[in-house]
């Protein structure tokens, strides 16, 4: 599992709580700085490893959440920013002081639905609301990982399947991966790696070519059981494969896999009934350069604007920044999410769904402007998503 799709988890609490004793060994490293002076720790720090019974997971250790200063608040914000990306979290409470900033903290928890374990360090024989008692400076860290496995819910870290139940062992797949100005120099992308492991742990017969190449590969092979593609290319290999062979995409692949698949499919029809001046945001997941041939800032776009004939305007927001006022949007369309996990891409898109607007995807609004949403959908119809 990548590191983009482990399970993220953040330590909380006080400063001088132990927080960053506790993923120093936690991880069995001396990741992060250990002080008696308090602010030690000012941005996130993050460190992969293994937790058994779990997988690879991401520990986030974090700034104090009673730091008052000036820059203090500002390292708090940073804290408080992290929520919107963890699956879980542990909070730390020194001395059994227990006041307003855990209150706060687990309110958020709430807000967010966030699953976490209480660790009460240096424990002096006190009840801290059902906490672990623990002392950091102790070996024995077992209760802590063994919480974590039972408040960290299975759908966070248990292995999913690109396309499982969509195909079967011996099915021949067909990965259409198009190497154009978008394509990082000597490499796939991951959803292209992604979709290639997968189909070999299905024990299907992988074939990776170009655009190009996908006329010949038709008029010389038997047919293939299916066949995934770069979304941008559907109008061209949507009338090379024939009615008779699956087809969908990467993108639509990554949205049943990581995103809010039913919705995406409830709110894509909505492209058709955008009006003059309606506003869409689109939501990146990572930071990128941006370029003439950028899908989510100027091919969508456009591809859009050219379908409604209408004037429509779109906003910007990538990685985890903060989204102003969403009640402004007539739609969102959320990317792939290669490098988000299932939980950071819904705390975003539950933002317009909870405000009632309509959600989609990149793969799935390329699809229904083309013309090919019903087609590609298709495979996925007789699953219980």
């Amino acid at each position: 599992m990548s590191k983009s799709l482990a399970p993220h988890i953040g330590i909380y609490g006080r400063t001088n709580s132990g927080k960053s004793s506790l993923i120093n060994k936690l991880t069995g490293q001396h990741i992060a700085i250990v002080s008696d002076q308090a602010g030690t720790t000012t941005d996130p720090v993050k460190k992969s490893m293994e937790i058994f019974g779990i997988g690879p997971v991401v520990l986030i250790d974090t700034a104090g959440i009673d730091d008052t200063s000036e820059l203090g608040k500002q390292r708090v914000e940073k804290t408080y920013q992290t929520l919107k990306e963890i699956d879980g979290a542990i909070l730390v409470v020194a001395d059994n002081h227990y006041g307003e900033p855990e209150t706060r903290l687990i309110e958020k928890f709430k807000e967010y639905d966030i699953p976490f374990v209480m660790v009460n360090n240096l424990f002096d024989g006190v009840s801290c609301n059902e906490a672990i008692n623990l002392n950091v400076l102790q070996d024995d860290l077992q209760p802590v990982v063994e919480a974590l496995k039972k408040a960290i819910p299975e759908s966070a870290y248990k292995k999913t399947s690109m396309l499982g139940g969509i195909v079967k062992p011996n099915d021949v797949v067909v990965l259409v991966t198009p190497i154009d100005a978008e394509a990082p120099e000597g490499r796939l992308i991951l959803p292209q790696v992604m979709a290639i492991r997968n189909a070999l742990d299905n024990d299907c017969i992988c074939v990776v070519l170009k655009e190009t190449n996908l006329q010949q590969y038709f008029d010389t092979m038997p047919h293939p059981n299916l066949v995934v593609t770069d979304s941008q290319a559907f109008a061209m290999v949507s009338k090379i494969v024939p009615e008779t062979v699956g087809l969908t995409s990467f993108s639509i692949l990554l949205a049943r896999l990581r995103g809010d698949f039913e919705n995406y499919l409830k709110g894509t029809p909505h492209l058709a009934e955008l009006k003059d001046g309606d506003k869409i945001l689109m939501l990146e997941s990572c930071t990128h350069e941006i370029s003439c041939g950028d899908i989510g800032r100027v091919k969508l776009p456009a591809l859009i604007r050219k379908f409604t004939g209408k004037n429509i305007q779109f906003d910007y927001v990538a990685g985890l920044a903060p989204i102003d006022h969403i009640e402004q949007y007539a739609m969102a369309i959320q990317c792939g999410g290669c490098v988000a996990t299932r939980k950071q891409l819904l705390n975003r898109t539950n933002l317009a769904v909870k405000a009632g607007i309509p959600i989609s995807n990149y793969g799935m609004a390329i699809a229904y402007i083309t013309g090919v949403f019903d087609r590609v959908i298709s495979p996925f119809k007789s699953l219980n998503l």
